[in-house]
């Protein structure tokens, strides 16, 4: 199961997103995604666990916790919507 997990601090790294979910089961991944020109964090990252039970848990249990003085928010991540504004170029026909 594939877990979203936002209003993290920017302190927060990878390991120690893995090291929130280890005590619930099994972490194939846990990765904070960063800002690709800064390489500051977003304050939000996923991780995923085969176990469907333990990672309902480990939802359960943490959504509304407290890291670093701010509540993280846990949920089911959800597949990435395509956005169609993106895929297309955003020229106008006028020039001014």
């Amino acid at each position: 199961m594939n877990i979203y997990v936002s209003n993290l601090s920017f302190a927060v790294q990878d390991e120690d997103l893995r090291e929130f979910f280890t005590e619930y089961g099994e972490v194939t991944s846990a990765k904070v995604i960063t800002d690709k020109f800064t390489q500051r964090s977003r304050g939000f990252g996923f991780v995923e666990m085969p176990d469907d039970a333990a990672a309902e848990k480990a939802i359960k249990e943490l959504d509304g916790g407290m890291v670093d003085g701010r509540a993280i928010k846990v949920t089911v991540a959800k597949p990435r919507e395509e956005n169609s504004n993106r895929s297309k170029p955003s020229f106008s026909k006028s020039r001014w």
